[in-house]
This record gives structure tokens, sequence and C-alpha cells, in this order.
């Protein structure tokens, strides 16, 4: 049984997901060593080891995760104490939150430093899936199918909204949108979606307009004026963006070698969390950029393989939303720092340094590890007219039925 279960695992995906977070690494160092000492007074390594630690945090959530059955989330009382510790501790960020980047975003725990709505994301996921996949006897019901999937979407980024940090609200919203259009809602049910949609923007619009001050502050303008014309505000808005630039220019094919970046002598501001990709075009050239591109896209279209593949609502709705999660950070991350986009403080999914999001990344995929390694075990051992004794069979089959009766 074990040897089969381990058969099973997408040993693939596993290895690219450690491909990246030890590349991630490694560059977390090389990016962040400078800025460590000179502009906060910090050992060289420090940012390489807490991120450190949040690696070994998250391997263990990893590894748990991929053993942990994930349709057990299925059980109605884990899925409302999921939806009510979001809305909790969103809330608790207003009391005992910690500002940090003009976000009241953070969460301080002696000398760590937590951002929930990191968090929220796959809160957000599971509970999307979870509804849809109970609902599709009845998911084109306004009332009882589009609604109430839609409220809790709408009242998280609301609280995210009011830290305010835009750009996760943002990207919550996005994955609400990939996992709508792919949940078998017909396209009138849709239609509906997208006038609600309309409307809730007309009816937020006056209270973001009526406390400006909070939501279009300088800093929000300045990143506008610098996307539109960076050369133009070199010196002040298009500081950032310039030199990021310049760090990708010289970068070349071959790069100037690992550790010899000069961007991250200070000019480069959050070389080691929103720019360390263009840290990486400097010191490692195209191949290095490549090497993270070609993981990032196999992790995104192995996730959404795995979804088509999967034969449960459930586990495909959590494949497509734990995928499109990562495509999306990792679009607005390239978007901004290569000017496409105005720049919006996303970090690159398993590159950038952060703890929170290196934690979150890590259970995502351990959950989409599990899902995959269900979907292939079903396959393998379920198929009609298997070679696998009769007796043998009757045992593997006995295994997910006890799973799902028990999770329903």
């Amino acid at each position: 049984m074990i040897k089969k279960i381990l058969k099973s695992y997408d040993y693939a995906l596993i290895l690219a997901v450690i491909l990246l977070c030890s590349f991630g690494l490694v560059m977390v160092y090389s990016s962040s060593m400078i800025t460590a000492v000179s502009r906060y007074g910090y050992e060289p390594d420090h940012f390489f080891q807490r991120q450190k630690l949040a690696l070994i945090g998250g391997s263990i959530a990893f590894i748990a995760m991929m053993i942990f059955p994930y349709r057990a989330f299925l059980n109605s009382k884990l899925l409302k104490l999921i939806v009510l510790g979001s809305i909790a501790i969103l809330g608790s960020l207003f009391f005992i939150g910690h500002v940090a980047g003009n976000a009241n975003s953070w969460i301080k725990i002696g000398g760590l430093s937590l951002q929930p709505g990191e968090f929220v994301k796959l809160s957000v996921i599971i509970y999307l899936a979870a509804v849809y996949d109970k609902k599709q006897s009845y998911i084109n019901s306004f009332t009882t199918g589009v609604l109430p999937p839609l409220i809790f979407t709408f009242i998280i980024c609301g609280f995210v909204i009011i830290q305010p940090d835009l750009g996760t609200a943002f990207i919550i919203g996005m994955i609400a949108i990939c996992m709508i259009l792919c949940s078998g809602m017909g396209m009138k049910s849709i239609a509906k979606l997208i006038g609600i949609f309309v409307a809730a923007i007309l009816l937020i619009s006056p209270f973001i307009l009526l406390n400006s001050e909070k939501f279009i502050t300088e800093k929000r303008v300045d990143r506008f004026v610098g996307f539109s014309d960076p050369f133009e505000h070199a010196s002040a808005a298009g500081y950032q963006l310039v030199n990021s630039f310049y760090a990708i220019g010289s970068g070349g094919l071959q790069g100037v070698g690992l550790g010899q970046s000069v961007q991250k002598y200070g000019y480069l501001p959050e070389s080691h969390t929103d720019f360390i990709m263009a840290i990486i075009a400097e010191e490692l050239g195209l191949f290095g950029v490549m090497f993270v591109l070609v993981l990032l896209t196999f992790v995104v279209l192995k996730g959404f393989a795995i979804a088509r593949k999967c034969q449960d609502p459930f586990g495909t709705l959590l494949a497509i939303g734990i995928s499109s999660m990562i495509a999306i950070q990792a679009m607005i991350n390239l978007g901004g720092l290569t000017g496409l986009i105005p720049i919006t403080g996303v970090p690159l999914p398993f590159i950038s340094y952060g703890g929170s999001s290196i934690l979150l990344l890590l259970i995502s995929m351990g959950l989409l590890v599990n899902v995959s390694m269900f979907t292939n075990y079903r396959e393998t051992y379920k198929k009609p007219g298997s070679s696998v004794a009769s007796s043998t069979t009757k045992q593997v089959k006995s295994i997910p039925q006890q799973q799902s009766s028990s999770m329903r």
C-alpha cells in the first residue's frame, strides 16, 4: 500500500519546487548581503538566515500537506474554522496590526512577522473549491449557488483593501475569477457576477475617493508616474524602474557573475524582494532568468494538467486556484520590474525574500502534490480490468471510498 502511494507522487513537480526554493535562497543571500549591512546594520547573512528558517518551517508544512488527505478540507467544521479564522485574523489587524510599507498588514510575534493576507489567499482557494464542489448540482442558482461564495470573497477583499493592501486584494480577486470561470457555472450566471462586480466597484469608488489620503497616496501616484515615463523621472518616481532596467541590461547573456551585482549596492531598492529578478538578470544573465521562468512555467502548467486530469471537482478547483495564484503573482512581479505594468510590491514566487510568502507557497504546493498523488493513485489502481489481484484491488478501493464518505 505504502509503495503504491509513494509511486503515485509527482516527483518532477516536487523537484521543481526544491530547485526554485534552493535557487531563491542563494539569490536572497546574494542580493541582500549589502542591504543588510548598509541599510539595516545587520550581519550580511541576516536575510539569508531568516529565509532559511522560513524554508525549514515551510518544508515541514509541505511534507505534512503531501500526506494529509486533501478532501479532509471538505469537512464542514474544518471549513467553517478556515472561513471564520480568515475573517478574524484580518479583523485583528485593526487592533494588533503592525504598519510596514504604509499598510497595516503585519502581525509581530516576538521576532517573527507574519502577513495574514498571504495565508488568506489559500483560505479563499480552499473555500471556493469546497463550495463549488458541493454546489455542482445547483451551481447556477443565484441565491444558493452564485451569491454565497461571492459574498465571502468580497468580505475578504474588503478587509485587505482597508489595510490598505490593494495588490493582495487584486490577486485574491483574480484567483476567484479564475476559479469561478472553471467551476462549471453557466454564462448567464457569470454575466450576473460581472454585473455585481461592476456594481461593487461603483459602490466602493466613493468610499475610496472620500478616503483618498489613505488609498491615493503619494507613493502610489509615483508608481504610475514612474511607470509612464521612468527616465523622465529617473531621480524620483522612476528611480526603481530605471535601475531595474540597468540591472537587466548589464547582465547580458551570461551575467556579471554570482555576487557581482553593482545595482544591489544601494542603487536598486528592494533588491532582495520585489526586484530580485533584476539582480538575477544582472548576475546570471539570460540563462539565470530562463532557469527561473522555465521552472515557474513548469509548475503552473503542471498544476493545470493536474486539474484537468483530476476527476474530483474539489481537487480540480484546488489545483486551478493554486496554479492561478502562482501565475498571477509571477506575472505581476515580472511586469512591474520590466515596466510593463506599474510596480505593485508583489514578490516573485519561491524566489523573493519573505517568510509568509514562502510558507504559503510551500503549503499550497504540498496540497497540489497531494491532489496529484490521489489522482494518480485512483487512476492507476482503480482502473477497470487492472492486473492487480482482486483482493488487493478491493483493499485499494476501500481507502478512497472510506475517505470520501467520511468527508461528506
